[in-house]
């Protein structure tokens, strides 16, 4: 039992108490299962959800409206969701916040810049207003594709979709989420949520799916969503920082090669530049997160120093089968 009062939990810990009675009904009616960090999953739509989260979806879907304009950082969590929004707001706005030391990045953690649909615009039952915002309006969601608001689905706007191998994506997720736990929360146990993230039951999972359906929509509608794979923007950032700004619409031009501008971004928006600024440091986002751990290493292959072989043979296997006829290798 946890010592605080529920109100006094920071907003990302606080979940069934705080829905409105449609999500309450709702979610008594869906399979449940234990939560990595929140008290529990739930499946909607095929997707397992912590209670505010799904309420977030739910209000996203009936009320977003999306602009032909529109971008969309699409990704399963933990597999560089932080990095590519740091990429993708200084890319869009490059002509109005230069590279200097009062661009924005230097003073705000990425999901400030980039809100999530569901996670900060939607949650706690909140409706914004978007209107007024300029275009193109970037915006970021872990929602999978089946989820989305319809208007999202059916205009011309751009999904730019990232994955990461699920060893690293699997390790990630787990340091995370015990870092989101409260003291008296005990922590996950490597074992325990291994088999949880196999049966599919985490976070916007089952992982596979999430992936699979954003794969296939990228080969149906290469104009609509681009699909990137984290361990290829590790190792040519360069290639593809260039490939999403050609899919954007906003390709650099050949003033901005010569002064270094794709070289420029990559610095600014790196690990190393990211992870020992202050406000990354130091600071939390609006629902209590500390700002910091969403900073681990950014490395490929970390997984190694984590899963025994027989979990990563096994995630392999699942892998292979659940990939298998689709074209798509990780």
């Amino acid at each position: 039992m946890l010592s605080q009062t529920r109100t006094s939990l920071p907003m990302y810990l606080q979940q069934e108490e705080i829905l409105e009675p449609e999500c309450k009904t709702l979610i008594s009616s869906l399979p449940k299962e234990n939560g990595w960090v929140a008290s529990h999953l739930y499946k909607y739509q095929g997707f397992w959800n912590p209670a505010r989260h799904l309420q977030g979806i739910m209000i996203c879907q009936k009320n977003f409206v999306a602009r032909d304009s529109d971008v969309f950082l699409v990704t399963t969590p933990k597999s560089g969701t932080t990095w590519l929004k740091a990429i993708l707001f200084t890319l869009i706005n490059r002509k109005y916040c230069p590279i200097n030391q009062n661009h924005p990045l230097l003073r705000n953690n990425p999901h400030d810049l980039v809100p999530f649909l569901e996670l900060k615009l939607y949650v706690d039952n909140q409706i914004p207003d978007l209107s007024n915002l300029n275009s193109p309006r970037l915006f970021a969601t872990h929602i999978p594709f089946f989820s989305l608001p319809k208007s999202v689905q059916d205009s011309s706007c751009k999904l730019v979709y990232l994955c990461r191998n699920p060893k690293d994506t699997f390790v990630s997720l787990w340091q995370f989420s015990n870092k989101l736990r409260l003291q008296e929360m005990g922590s996950n146990s490597l074992g325990e949520t291994f088999d949880m993230f196999c049966r599919g039951v985490s976070i916007y999972g089952p992982f596979w799916d999430h992936v699979l359906d954003y794969w296939k929509e990228s080969m149906e509608k290469p104009h609509k969503v681009l699909f990137l794979k984290y361990e290829d923007m590790k190792e040519q950032p360069n290639a593809n920082l260039r490939r999403i700004a050609e899919f954007l619409g906003r390709p650099f031009s050949n003033e901005e090669e010569e002064s270094g501008m794709v070289e420029g971004i990559l610095k600014l928006c790196s690990f190393d530049t990211l992870s020992n600024l202050k406000i990354n440091r130091t600071g939390k986002l609006s629902s209590g997160e500390e700002n910091k751990a969403f900073f681990r290493q950014g490395k490929v292959g970390d997984w190694k120093n984590h899963l025994p072989i027989e979990m990563a043979q096994k995630l392999d296997q699942i892998t292979e089968q659940k990939f298998s006829g689709s074209g798509l290798v990780m």
